[in-house]
């Protein structure tokens, strides 16, 4: 597997965090109103809150930037946690069912009690992501040892009647309810302010530590159950554990900024490609791998229509597929 030597690996892990730290100032003052570098720097260490430019810094460019990489290792890491889980190198993280959990109680909250602020999205997002978690895991028999498969299946059924059920509440909705709920679906960061970013970076902070304690057990899992026992790991604590970091992450993740999808299908496969299949160093990688792609399609969105604004999960979606076809067609896709 190319990059899976240590210091090859702990190489590309340095580039990448690079990287990131690099498209962190361009985020910041890129944007419909172009901020220079002096007023940036000055709305951090001399504020002056008549400064226009300096209010947009503190309370619109950097809330929306730390954001972006919060929202992008999340859904980057809980990837990785998918595809190690199932063996299959194009598993994507709303296989649980918690992206349909997340957009049915959205909508149902717009809809029915009339809630329609991005807080208030979050909350209820990230509630149907732990009831759709929740049902997927009891459905999937966990409990009971339950395999990858038979948790996938369950999420897969659970994502179809979730699905099914939001579009009978947008038909019968009326056109504000559905205005509404179509500025939160498309996926986009604009507006998040700062009061977003402790829930989301707490929830994903928790997530990822999650994933760091069993990617060990993760590595035994990858050789399928007989073999992980042998080795020490318990696939019901490794699944249930799994399945918890994921809906966290991911949770949190569309909760606060809508359904972007591509993040948790391409920065896995990227990082294999970078670091290997050793998810400690795998995990980290990917979520910074993410965090750039969500970066560069936000910074993206804003460029491309100077006067308005393109929802980053449009703009994943658009850079994300040629790139992803582009690597699957050079390189042959590594067993997990």
């Amino acid at each position: 597997m190319p990059g899976g030597g240590s210091p090859r690996a702990g190489l590309w892990l340095s580039l990448i965090g690079l990287l990131v730290l690099t498209l962190l100032p361009v985020s910041l003052v890129v944007g419909t109103v172009d901020i220079g570098v002096e007023d940036a720097w000055n709305a951090f260490f001399h504020f002056d809150p008549t400064n226009t430019n300096h209010l947009l810094m503190r309370e619109v460019r950097m809330p929306r930037t730390v954001l972006a990489v919060i929202i992008g290792a999340g859904l980057g890491a809980s990837g990785v946690i998918m595809q190690a889980l199932t063996r299959n190198p194009l598993a994507e993280p709303g296989l649980l069912g918690v992206n349909a959990g997340t957009t049915f109680v959205v909508a149902a909250a717009i809809a029915f009690f009339g809630f329609g602020t991005l807080t208030a999205s979050m909350v209820f997002g990230f509630l149907g992501a732990g009831i759709a978690g929740a049902v997927v895991y009891i459905l999937g028999g966990v409990r009971t040892g339950g395999s990858p498969v038979r948790l996938v299946l369950a999420g897969a059924a659970i994502n179809v009647v979730l699905l099914a059920s939001t579009r009978i509440i947008m038909v019968n909705a009326n056109t504000e309810i559905f205005d509404r709920f179509r500025s939160w679906t498309v996926g986009s960061l604009e507006g998040r302010g700062v009061d977003l970013l402790l829930p989301t970076g707490l929830s994903v902070l928790v997530g990822l530590i999650i994933a760091m304690l069993i990617a060990g057990p993760l590595d035994a899992s990858a050789l399928g159950q007989d073999l992980s026992r042998s080795l020490g790991a318990s696939p019901t604590v490794v699944l249930s554990f799994s399945a918890l970091a994921i809906v966290i992450m991911c949770g949190a993740s569309t909760a606060a900024a809508g359904p972007i999808s591509f993040v948790g299908l391409t920065a896995p496969f990227i990082g294999r490609l970078l670091v290997g299949l050793n998810h400690r160093r795998l995990i980290p990688a990917t979520a910074l791998i993410a965090a750039a792609v969500v970066l560069v399609a936000d910074i993206a969105g804003r460029l491309i229509v100077p006067s308005g604004d393109i929802g980053v999960g449009i703009m994943i979606s658009i850079i994300g597929a040629p790139l992803f076809v582009a690597i699957v067609r050079r390189r042959k896709i590594a067993q997990l």
